[in-house]
């Protein structure tokens, strides 16, 4: 295997890296995945002047819709190449990092395992750009310029990583152990991009509701748990997921028998403390892990000498091949697919009674219809997760309350704002969450009439639109 990879050439081996993961990318140009129809959605209404937060709910960092406006929040084939080219940067970075602490070779393997495991990975964690995903980018650079000690520029990267996912925190305390003892200049450039983030959001008038929308809602949301047993979903999930990254655990293994490198351990345990931070424990989540996992694999799989482990390793590595592999070439019939189906079935319906200046609100946590239709919003609200209280992950079936401030002024916007167009994606799955089920909203819906519905989804023409 050294002999093989020392021979290679960069740009060749990059070259078909790309061409894999283009190919799988753009088999899913045709839809979208719920990690980025949120960022896009909002992406789309920065591009029109709106100021996030602001004039725009969002429950993440202000860097996730940001990246979308790189390419102008175009979807489609468009987006699928951008999101081959962000992996491929991701497996460069591993590459660079295998150079400078071991050689080609280490850099090699690192690159091929992160192309690897960012295709045959579950397909809606891998294929969005969602904040779990764009931290990794982040993450390599930090690490990198940690290991080569450039302290201001590793703190700027988990800065900038900290503005796409506040998990950047754990990033930074790993650079932290790799830079030391330059831990000044490192903090320094973590806080020069997100002061320059503040100031921009005190000049807009996008501070407080930032510090609602981004810190307080992701806390309750955290301090509630969507199973009853979050423990042993933790221990379940993660077990899930080192079965199908072994060859990951076996490489790192190695790496470690062979050399101590401790550090790396405990950059391993910082991130897997990410991980488990609200214990949710989504596959997504497992973005922050991976780079400590991959580096030491490649190390350990560079160095392996036993025909007996190499063979384990391939054959472990076959496990997320052919689990997800197959996946790529038919999305007919994919159940996690279901929603985008029938948003894209229910734009279609909502555009022939719409109007180009027509506005749009969506009840229920489908801000891709937003994306599909180009309607303009009817309030700052793309989703209803601020008007019930109740976070997506879980409102298609439960109805407990996390959020009670401020809800109960959100329904009274939307029922101010008059529609032209209202999409109701919620109440055929849980009745409980139905708009009528709020006394502000019952006199609001009376001005609707239905002109469609979908399997999941109902569609409506305020009475009084103009013709």
């Amino acid at each position: 295997m050294s002999n093989i990879l020392g021979g290679l050439r960069p740009y060749l081996y990059f070259s078909a890296i790309f061409v894999i993961l283009l190919a799988a990318h753009m088999a899913h140009s045709g839809v979208l995945w719920e990690g980025e129809v949120l960022p896009l959605a909002v992406a789309l209404q920065m591009k029109r002047g709106a100021v996030i937060y602001r004039d725009a709910w969002f429950d993440k960092p202000p860097l996730v819709p940001a990246v979308y406006l790189l390419w102008g929040g175009a979807i489609g084939p468009v987006l699928r190449v951008m999101g081959a080219l962000y992996v491929l940067l991701a497996c460069w970075l591993g590459y660079a990092i295998g150079v400078q602490l071991w050689g080609r070779r280490e850099g090699y393997l690192a690159a091929g395992l992160f192309a690897f495991f960012l295709t045959f990975d579950t397909h809606s964690a891998v294929l969005p750009l969602a904040a779990d995903l764009l931290l990794l980018v982040p993450h390599l650079a930090a690490v990198l310029f940690a290991f080569r000690r450039q302290p201001l520029l590793s703190g700027i990267a988990a800065g900038i990583g900290f503005l796409l996912n506040a998990k950047a925190v754990f990033v930074l305390a790993a650079c932290a152990l790799f830079a030391w003892p330059s831990v000044m200049p490192l903090l320094a450039g973590f806080v020069l991009p997100n002061l320059i983030a503040v100031a921009w959001l005190v000049a807009s008038g996008a501070f407080t509701p930032w510090l609602d929308q981004a810190w307080r809602w992701p806390a309750l949301y955290a301090n509630n748990p969507l199973v009853a047993d979050p423990v042993w979903n933790g221990v379940v999930r993660t077990a899930n997921w080192l079965g199908f990254h072994t060859v990951l655990a076996i490489g790192a293994a190695v790496s470690y028998w062979r050399e101590r490198q401790w550090k790396f351990l405990v950059w391993a345990a910082l991130c897997l403390g990410g991980v488990v931070l609200g214990w949710r424990f989504f596959p997504r989540y497992f973005f922050l892990l991976l780079p400590a996992l991959v580096i030491m694999a490649a190390r350990g799989l560079a160095v392996v000498r036993s025909r007996a482990v190499i063979a384990i390793a391939l054959i472990c590595a076959a496990i997320p091949l052919v689990r997800f592999g197959p996946r790529y070439t038919s999305l007919k019939n994919w159940g996690d697919l279901a929603m985008d189906r029938d948003s894209q079935e229910a734009s279609m319906l909502a555009l022939t009674a719409a109007k180009p200046d027509s506005t749009l609100y969506v009840w229920g946590y489908r801000p891709e219809i937003f994306v599909y239709t180009h309607l303009k919003p009817a309030t700052r609200y793309l989703d209803s997760q601020a008007l019930t209280g109740v976070p997506a992950d879980r409102h298609l079936t439960q109805s407990t309350v996390v959020l009670t401030s401020g809800t109960h002024e959100a329904r009274e916007e939307l029922a101010a704002s008059k529609p032209d167009i209202l999409i109701d994606g919620l109440s055929l799955f849980n009745p409980a969450l139905s708009m009528d089920q709020y006394p502000e909203l019952r006199p609001f819906l009376s001005e609707y009439r239905e002109i469609g519905r979908t399997r999941s989804t109902v569609i409506y023409k305020r009475a009084a639109m103009r013709r």
